[in-house]
């Protein structure tokens, strides 16, 4: 590998984006490497089950990232699972500094980094990750079987992290600060069908707290009157959105008010 290469295009980010990015560039017949820190796929790989891809009705998140990497491959796209700690803009070329010591030079470059799960911010949610806090129910779901459980949020991904642990988990609370979901209607109206989901209107989560075995309650509060209870759970699953990775992107480039480039 040499020290330094230059390349038409580096996409930071193997997500669905990223990898489109790279189908497309591929196409151009342009010279191309995908760099990823983690997983290709992104956050699809989190996803039970997809519902909405054009021409397939049902499909694993999982499998649909390996046929967005193999579609991008098979065009000889390079990926790289690397992390990245410096991207320094420039006239002829810009610089991608990897953390294997690689320094790649591109006449442009595509960040298509995503985003991570917003936080609660709440007494105990930090405190108890992993000891029954977690972001992602198709990761962690399995140790909850037959507990009750309280997913927080009102969206789609919060919908879909219920309706998938509704299939382990023996009661679910989904707590939403309004009276009404953001959730797409196809979803709410599974939703509203699942025996052990019962949704917490116009509540949200202000403490959590947790024994020796991990989390055993959450301390909620009513948004209309003010009045707080606490609900004994088993773990709580926090699904309220996500906040852009864009630690990597230069500070003169422009921003808009979510943090995106």
């Amino acid at each position: 590998m040499l020290e330094s290469e230059i390349y038409d295009l580096v996409i930071i980010g193997g997500g669905p984006g990223g990898l489109t990015a790279a189908i497309y560039a591929m196409r151009a017949v342009l010279k191309t490497v995908v760099i990823e820190l983690a997983t290709p796929g992104g956050q699809m790989n989190l996803s039970d089950m997809v519902e909405n891809w054009p021409g397939t009705e049902q499909i694993g998140g999982f499998d649909l990232s390996q046929k967005f990497l193999d579609h991008a491959k098979s065009y000889g796209a390079e990926i790289r699972l690397q992390e990245i700690v410096g991207l320094e803009p420039g006239d002829k070329f810009h610089l991608v500094r990897l953390a294997d010591g690689s320094i790649l030079n591109a006449h442009a470059v595509i960040i298509a980094t995503g985003g991570s799960p917003r936080k609660l911010n709440i007494d105990g949610e930090a405190e108890y990750y992993g000891k029954g806090v977690s972001y992602c129910a198709v990761c962690d779901g399995f140790f909850f079987k037959n507990k009750t459980v309280v997913v927080i949020g009102g969206g789609d991904s919060a919908v879909e992290e219920a309706l998938y642990l509704s299939k382990l988990v023996q009661t679910i609370y989904l707590v939403h600060r309004r009276d009404a979901l953001r959730a797409g209607m196809m979803l709410q109206k599974e939703l509203m069908a699942k025996p052990n989901i019962e949704i917490l209107w116009n509540t949200i989560p202000v403490a959590i707290k947790a024994d020796e075995k991990g989390v055993c309650s959450v301390e909620l509060q009513d948004t209309k009157n003010g009045e707080r209870r606490e609900l004994s759970i088993g773990g709580i699953f926090v699904s309220i959105g996500f906040e852009p990775n864009n630690k990597i992107v230069p500070a003169d480039v422009e921003f808009d008010a979510n943090g995106y480039v």
